[in-house]
């Protein structure tokens, strides 16, 4: 897998130093790859706050928040941001990044979200999805805090991609996991995806509420090119991931805030 430390954020339970997708073992380490990576800091990022706008004023979850940097984005352009993480390692990043008075939660985003209906007029879901064996329930929890018209923005590892991580190839049509290792500051860290095909996604959002108002494979920022000559030629020709803008449309009952 050679974006191997481009999915920033997990909500894998707590587990002990050799379980799958413990970032509080290397939260650290993962936190300054991320940092100023050509995938994450000049393709994912860039993106995302492409797809979101202006955001002056709006009230955004970051959902897998990680250690901040898209909050930090986000509130630099004028939202009032608030995360969540499973990891307590990389929330005590995100606090030392964003202030003692940050709005941050340790939430596994499988549970019940601690927040009001239609709390939110955005929520962000930066390379998350793709932990979860079922999206159900968490988008219908994400669709559950966003007031109507708000908008989920979400991406995930590319399915096209995700189908040739296996030797032989999966069946494309089924939901199944599979594992790798990433490297980080020289220590292996066992890591689990889940991949399903493009339609199961795209019922996932309208079954739990939302109407797609965008899918988009994005093109890297271009002052990627000089930085990461090799890297951006691949980046630039090939799938990695995929961007879905969901907006929140009135529930049956008519109870939405």
């Amino acid at each position: 897998m050679d974006h191997a430390i481009d999915v920033p954020e997990n909500f894998a339970r707590s587990a002990g130093p050799n379980r799958v997708n413990d970032y509080d073992s290397f939260a650290e380490a993962y936190a300054a790859e991320n940092e100023n990576s050509l995938v994450n800091a000049y393709y994912e990022r860039p993106a995302m706050l492409a797809l979101a706008g202006d955001v002056t004023g709006r009230r955004i979850l970051d959902a897998g928040c990680g250690s901040g940097p898209l909050s930090a984005a986000l509130r630099d352009r004028g939202a009032v941001v608030t995360g969540v993480d499973a990891s307590a390692g990389m929330l005590a990043l995100a606090r030392r990044r964003l202030g003692d008075d940050a709005a941050l939660h340790m939430v596994d985003l499988r549970d019940h979200l601690p927040f009001g209906d239609g709390a939110f007029d955005d929520v962000v879901a930066s390379l998350v999805l793709h932990y979860l064996e079922d999206w159900g329930p968490t988008l219908a929890e994400l669709r559950r805090v966003l007031t109507v018209g708000g908008r989920l923005i979400a991406s995930v590892d590319h399915p096209f991609v995700a189908y040739t991580f296996q030797d032989p190839r999966p069946d494309y049509f089924a939901t199944t996991s599979y594992t790798f290792d990433w490297m980080l500051d020289g220590q292996s860290a066992p890591m689990r995806f889940w991949r399903k095909p493009l339609h199961a996604m795209t019922e996932a959002f309208t079954t739990a509420g939302f109407r797609l108002s965008a899918l988009s494979e994005p093109q890297p920022d271009p002052a990627a090119r000089e930085l990461f000559p090799d890297g951006f030629h691949d980046l630039s020709t090939r799938p990695v991931f995929l961007f879905f803008v969901a907006e929140a449309v009135p529930s049956a009952t008519g109870s939405d805030h």
